[in-house]
């Protein structure tokens, strides 16, 4: 049982004295982990920093088991935001998603090429609204997408505003003034390319965290995991100091 596929580290948990079991996010297999041996040696262990992209080699006697990686670097992608810690913040929450998110060894290539398509932009100066919208597009991978593209009531694709908690449907404005208290707001930056405000940035991470923790992560006893949490509250403490 083997094979060789292209993958984004996701976690690396120290195993024994000297091991590693890495998670990853594959091109073809899906999330997968496996055994790195003497992966958490001191010169190894920078190999696999989470977000670096690998080329990695899979073994094991039965398809079953735990099996071992061996890994040749790719890209450093983790290097070029180390001094940022609101970058590093983002990386930790989309390793961490994905990670707790997607199901084992089932192959995934959207949330693959998202995943890349993120640790492109992290570098950039709107990395906060492309991890929104990668969020977005973890959902849809996961079969939770949401349809933001005509009212629900109305059935127009104009002036759209809102999103029902419930139905993951957009509302446009008229049809949701009577139950705005009970609508999810639906930032403009979602629907263009458009830079957002800081308060619209909170808001899609409101919106995205309403459906992961009501849809992605219902079944899980910890809930959405805690690195999300914390890019978060940073973002949050950015926006009140303007």
């Amino acid at each position: 049982m083997d094979w060789t596929d292209e993958g984004i580290v996701l976690a690396a948990r120290r195993h024994g004295e000297s091991s590693l079991v890495l998670s990853m996010l594959t091109r073809g297999h899906g999330r997968h982990a496996g055994l790195v041996r003497g992966g958490g040696g001191r010169r190894a262990r920078a190999l696999y920093e989470p977000g670096n992209r690998v080329r990695a080699t899979w073994k094991a006697r039965l398809s079953e088991h735990l099996g071992n990686f061996t890994c040749e670097l790719v890209s450093a992608d983790t290097a070029r935001i180390l001094d940022d810690p609101a970058r590093l913040a983002a990386l930790a929450s989309a390793c961490a998603l994905a990670e707790a998110a997607l199901p084992e060894r089932e192959p995934h290539p959207g949330a693959f090429d998202g995943m890349e398509a993120l640790m492109r932009a992290l570098p950039g100066p709107g990395f906060a609204a492309d991890y929104v919208r990668w969020e977005l597009a973890l959902l849809t991978e996961l079969g939770f997408g949401l349809d933001l593209k005509s009212c629900a009531a109305t059935g127009t694709g104009e002036n759209l505003g809102y999103v029902s908690p419930k139905s993951g449907r957009a509302v446009c404005e008229a049809a949701a003034a009577p139950y705005r208290d009970r609508l999810l707001p639906l930032p403009r930056f979602l629907m263009s390319n458009a830079p957002p405000a800081p308060e619209e940035l909170m808001a899609g991470l409101r919106l995205t965290g309403h459906f992961l923790a009501e849809h992605a992560f219902a079944m899980r006893p910890a809930g959405i995991p805690g690195a999300r949490a914390r890019l978060v509250e940073r973002l949050a403490r950015a926006a009140r100091a303007g």
